[in-house]
């Protein structure tokens, strides 16, 4: 699925940003505000994907799962060897495990998640030399990421104070 974005291979400030709208889309449908895109390896936009577990009540349908799911699409393979998942939170376990089967070859989020985070768990398995395919991780805070996560959870909070009186 390639389409009119520009490439933004090397500038992940770019791609974060088109996560990070994916992310308010998300938040405008009650949903976790979290993107995701896969990147080819010519920095192309192949895979996008924001929270959707609500709608769907599916719990499989973290941005993460969607973008991988789309982009293996593009490729006709769910092989992503090359590919650079960009995500505006750090991957859970189960989406870092998807990364890794997918053979992504790098990951970059834009928000840590202390609470269900991987890596802020302890999970290193990216790196695990007894698995089959390691892939680098890189961390790059985007504030914003991390604000428009907190304005969903305060309103959330705010909505349920409202409710019970």
């Amino acid at each position: 699925m390639s389409d009119a974005t520009p490439t933004v291979k090397n500038n992940f400030e770019s791609a974060i940003a088109v996560a990070l709208g994916l992310a308010e889309e998300a938040a405008k449908r009650d949903e976790v505000p979290v993107g995701a895109i896969v990147l080819d390896s010519n920095g192309q936009i192949i895979g996008r994907g924001a929270n959707d577990r609500e709608q769907t009540r599916n719990p499989l349908r973290h941005a993460e799962m969607i973008a991988i799911e789309e982009a293996a699409g593009s490729m006709k393979s769910w092989r992503l060897t090359g590919c650079t998942l960009v995500v505006t939170l750090e991957p859970c376990l189960m989406c870092l495990a998807a990364a890794q089967q997918a053979r992504i070859g790098h990951v970059v989020f834009a928000a840590k998640d202390p609470k269900g985070g991987a890596l802020s768990l302890g999970h290193h398995f990216h790196e695990d030399t007894r698995l089959n395919h390691r892939f680098t991780v890189e961390y790059l805070e985007t504030p914003a990421c991390g604000e428009v996560l907190s304005r969903f959870f305060k309103q959330k909070r705010l909505n349920k104070v409202t409710n019970e009186s």
